[in-house]
């Protein structure tokens, strides 16, 4: 399965993944500022967000891409 998607930077990484290492990188507070979407402003957690991310695919996909750029900046 893992040749399926060889050249998918994210292929067996879960959005629980990636939301949990930008929040232990930037924080709530700075992860809203950078994503300015009400689950990282108002209340935020992890469970309140991943139940937004995973139905508004614009606001996942801008969480993904800035995921990538922290990866590709600080490995």
């Amino acid at each position: 399965m893992a040749e399926e998607q060889p050249n998918n930077p994210l292929h067996g990484l879960t959005l629980k993944q990636i939301v949990a290492s930008l929040v232990d990188y930037y924080g709530w507070e700075e992860l809203g500022q950078r994503i300015d979407i009400r689950c990282f402003n108002s209340n935020p957690s992890l469970q309140s967000s991943l139940k937004f991310l995973r139905r508004t695919p614009w606001a996942r996909q801008k969480v993904e891409q800035l995921y990538l750029l922290v990866q590709r900046n600080h490995p």
